[in-house]
């Protein structure tokens, strides 16, 4: 049984790439190094931040090792091996946990979509049992996998199974939340998979979150932390302003734009591009001068207007609260105000 709490903050951290398409492992170890220096309570390594669907497995696990090497006996490290194979699964389990990872998220399968039932026996359940060295986190994202593991078969899986403590939750779900609480009590931590409802679901006591899974804490850790621990410690006057001055980067994981195109008659058309994690926070990076690099294909560049909105929300922080983003610009050298204000920067980041 591990002895580690999983109160606090977490970062679903960005695989940095080189625009020859590999991965960036110098970068990835100075993004790492940044979060271990602004005090983070644990790293997610390759989860859907990470691009774990298109990393191939050597890529995987090597980023997986970067930050064990960078957290061991710093902070906590998860490792993301999930996969809508079992066996696939569990061969990356085995990995980390071979490793030294101190837990594993496992994200419900998606396109083959199982069922509640065998999400539980046949993959979370299969995979805990196999490999009771290391916590098993399920992670509950519907919107993406298509399939959800239900808080009544979640509860079954903790009591059956020791090391699985913990769930990610990304359902937005309130009511999903309240009804895990009930029924696990207090056995299971509940961790935040949405930045921008953290505050909300560790105040409310018929959930008692224990802390997040952050994209938002790539870039601004310690105020993350910050406001998590103010939560945990009771404390929601200091955790509102905080979260006060985090927020216009928690509305910017997801960037949804309205643009026309033209189609091939000369008439055109509205279509709404929805660019989903971590295509605005890498965008992000990039604009502050942090490594970051392209996006794997499929997924590419934003438009000028949602790199626009990037850097409106970065310029808002900027000016309100710069001592959000200050600490980047001492652990990367660079002027973080003369970044935002150069349209050259931004202008080179969209299509």
């Amino acid at each position: 049984m591990a002895s580690f709490s999983y109160e606090g903050a977490h970062t679903a951290i960005i695989t940095p790439l080189r625009y020859d398409g590999h991965v960036d492992w110098t970068g990835l170890e100075k993004n790492l190094e940044f979060q271990v220096d602004q005090g983070i309570t644990g790293i997610l390594a390759v989860g859907t931040t990470g691009e774990s669907p298109t990393l191939d497995w050597r890529e995987h696990n090597g980023v997986i090792d970067k930050a064990i090497d960078v957290g061991r006996g710093k902070c906590l490290v998860v490792a993301g091996t999930g996969s809508n194979s079992t066996d696939e699964a569990l061969e990356a389990t085995r990995h980390a946990a071979h490793s030294g990872a101190d837990a594993v998220l496992l994200v419900d399968c998606y396109y083959n979509g199982p069922s509640s039932l065998e999400l539980r026996r046949e993959y979370h359940g299969a995979i805990a049992k196999a490999c009771p060295g290391v916590d098993v986190i399920p992670y509950i994202i519907p919107g993406r996998t298509g399939c959800a593991m239900s808080p009544e078969d979640l509860v079954i899986l903790a009591a059956e199974c020791m090391n699985v403590r913990a769930v990610k939750e990304a359902t937005g779900d309130l009511e999903r939340m309240k009804l895990t609480r009930q029924l696990a009590g207090d056995s299971l931590a509940i961790l935040s998979g949405d930045d921008d409802i953290t505050f909300t679901i560790m105040t409310d006591p018929a959930i008692a979150a224990a802390g997040v899974i952050s994209v938002v804490s790539n870039v601004a850790p310690a105020a993350v932390a910050r406001m998590v621990t103010a939560c945990l410690n009771g404390d929601t006057e200091e955790a509102e302003r905080v979260r006060e001055g985090l927020s216009p980067l928690f509305g910017i994981v997801t960037v949804t734009i309205e643009q026309e195109r033209q189609m091939p008659n000369g008439s055109t058309r509205t279509v709404k591009d929805k660019f989903r994690n971590p295509a605005a926070i890498k965008t992000l990076m990039n604009g502050l001068g942090m490594p970051a690099g392209p996006m794997r294909p499929p997924m590419g560049r934003m438009t000028a207007a949602g790199v626009d909105a990037v850097r409106s929300a970065a310029r808002t922080v900027w000016h309100n609260h710069p001592e959000i983003l200050r600490p980047i610009a001492d652990a990367f050298g660079v002027d973080i105000g003369g970044r935002i204000g150069n349209d050259s920067v931004w202008e080179a980041l969209s299509y």
